[in-house]
């Protein structure tokens, strides 16, 4: 499958959507461009799994890890803390769609769409989630194994 004009128009708008993020968090200088790339390169990788394998949960797990391994790099290569890079990062994937309509459902007493959408959406916002906590884990665990390995080299 290939990437059509809608595709493309969704990789842009989570450009400027994470960039926009970035300068109301007062972000400044560099930082706010490559919060927005983050944010580019995560929404491509979640559209991407889709075309090989379309679950949205999978989907926004490893697009949600990629983006926080993207934040921690950053991070540790700017001397700025990851959250300055994974807040506007992770905007493109808040599931806005799926909160207006849970809450319209709700409002409107049409309580089996609310629950089914009320669920849909808490499931995104877990593997969202677990995809940040997992990817921020794994980041780490490699950092330390890094850095001991460093140590033990200076010892030697």
């Amino acid at each position: 499958m290939m990437m059509d004009m809608h595709d493309v128009i969704q990789i842009i708008a989570a450009y400027f959507t994470s960039v926009s993020f970035a300068l109301l968090y007062n972000i400044r200088g560099n930082a706010v461009n490559l919060a927005g790339i983050g944010g580019m390169v995560s929404w491509a990788l979640y559209l991407g799994i889709g075309y090989f394998y379309p679950n949205e949960i999978v989907q926004y797990f490893f697009a949600a890890a990629l983006v926080t391994w993207y934040s921690e790099f950053m991070a540790r290569k700017l001397k700025m803390p990851a959250v300055v890079f994974l807040s506007p990062g992770i905007i493109p994937f808040v599931p806005g769609r799926g909160l207006y309509y849970t809450m319209s459902y709700a409002l409107n007493g049409e309580m089996t769409l609310f629950s089914e959408m009320g669920i849909e959406t808490v499931t995104i916002a877990v593997s969202i989630a677990a995809g940040i906590m997992a990817a921020a884990a794994i980041y780490r665990i490699v950092r330390g194994i890094e850095r001991f390995n460093k140590r033990k080299k200076r010892a030697a």
